[in-house]
């Protein structure tokens, strides 16, 4: 089974490379941020057409997130419990709901596709609604994982977030001066593992990022961020048995400025799914 995560960055302006992407790839499960649409103005159709299902919550031109999959995914959820909300120079606990997380089951697997708020600034309100969303999202799983006796789940996603020196190839973001790279922030990324959720990918992949900036050259100069993470529990960790990132998708004629990240586990509750792709 090969389950993938991948902020699109528009699935409107992106559906034949990510499509394209999938059949080609042979993956069977897509986890996608920053859809920017609307469900109605989402492009089923060409995703049914390779043989996928679309689970999605998207609310405006803003964040959004899905799920494509050729396996059946029940559970819907567009949010998580206890997910804070935000607006703008507003203030309380009832502030709108972002469409920032969905989770779905598939083949006994809990998948959360996770578009984590970017913070902005060091003293931005957005930086404070970022780790406040954060320490929310690890005490649901940890409550999810305590409830479940050890099913696998998987945190996959934009974490907006760069947990080591090692994961920042960009001379911009500094410590200190810019958020992602914050001791807050990396305390909030170390929190999941307090957890006992691990990096699926790292083991198999020990470099690359996942993320160049469009501007100054970032790609060419191979400056990039890893800040795309598919965080599984042991049970969900121990079925991994290979990962990738696809530095190639930042190429070609309007990428996203993300690329996928992919994990290949053995065969997951039963499932041996044979069925032919469609083409």
């Amino acid at each position: 089974m090969r389950v993938a995560t991948w902020n699109v960055n528009s699935i409107r302006a992106r559906v034949d490379r990510t499509v394209d992407w999938l059949v080609r790839e042979d993956v069977d499960v897509l986890a996608m941020q920053e859809i920017k649409c609307k469900p109605e103005q989402f492009p089923y159709e060409k995703f049914a057409e390779a043989g996928y299902d679309v689970q999605l919550t998207g609310l405006s031109q803003w964040n959004g997130v899905a799920f494509a999959s050729r396996l059946p995914m029940t559970d819907v959820a567009t949010h998580f419990d206890g997910q804070p909300g935000f607006l703008k120079g507003a203030e309380g606990p009832d502030q709108p709901i972002e469409a920032r997380a969905i989770g779905v089951t598939v083949a006994g697997m809990r998948l959360w596709s996770l578009y984590v708020p970017n913070g902005r600034s060091l003293d931005d309100p957005h930086l404070v609604y970022k780790l406040d969303w954060l320490a929310r999202l690890r005490d649901e799983t940890q409550r999810w994982i305590a409830a479940n006796d050890g099913a696998p789940i998987a945190l996959m996603g934009d974490f907006n977030i760069i947990p080591t020196d090692e994961d920042n190839g960009d001379p911009t973001i500094v410590v200190g001066v810019s958020t992602h790279v914050s001791p807050e922030e990396r305390a909030a990324f170390a929190a999941f593992g307090d957890i006992g959720l691990v990096d699926t990918v790292r083991p198999f992949v020990p470099t690359g990022y996942t993320y160049w900036d469009y501007k100054q050259l970032r790609f060419p100069r191979n400056e990039g961020l890893r800040i795309d993470f598919i965080l599984g529990s042991q049970s969900f960790a121990d079925l991994v048995t290979a990962a990738s990132i696809h530095r190639d998708e930042r190429k070609g004629e309007a990428p996203s400025d993300h690329v996928p990240v992919l994990v290949e586990l053995d065969d997951v509750d039963g499932e041996d799914d044979d069925r032919p792709m469609i083409f």
